[in-house]
């Protein structure tokens, strides 16, 4: 495995994700790039070596949205397996999920971001949103509701 192929990895993948919540919408990106290209998810990648989990999150955030956030706690920890069409595993991947509040910035997208968006959570069943993702949302949603704002 490459240092940017993650496909059929020998281990699962750390990664971190962003649960960025003001009032009642949470800030979305598209992804650009393969896996899971043009569906809905949480800014978020793969941790560097060497690199401290909440730093990969701010960096992760900036990245992919322009953004700078404070990082606080891990709200969730989300396995996401893949299987390829032999059923083998093609993507493995442990997510930790933070809870960040915007410090400052505009949301753009980049890196491998095709767009970014604010959705409300009533508007989160309309978008093709990476499997699994939307039910962390809602128990965030349900957990901390709009304590984030």
């Amino acid at each position: 495995m490459s240092a940017d192929d993650r496909s059929y990895p020998p281990r699962p993948i750390l990664g971190v994700g962003a649960l960025i919540i003001e009032g009642d919408s949470i800030l979305l990106v598209q992804r650009g790039k393969q896996p899971l290209q043009g569906q809905w998810s949480l800014p978020g990648g793969a941790i560097e070596t060497g690199e401290l989990l909440k730093t990969a999150v701010a960096r992760e955030v900036l990245e992919e949205t322009g953004l700078t956030v404070e990082v606080g706690a891990i709200a969730e920890i989300f396995e996401r397996l893949m299987p390829d069409a032999t059923g083998a595993t093609e993507y493995h991947y442990v997510l930790l999920d933070y809870l960040c509040r915007v410090i400052s910035g505009t949301p753009r997208p980049g890196d491998d971001s095709c767009a970014v968006a604010w959705v409300r959570r009533q508007d989160l069943h309309t978008l093709p949103i990476t499997a699994g993702t939307l039910e962390v949302i809602e128990r965030v949603f349900e957990r901390y509701g709009n304590q984030q704002s």
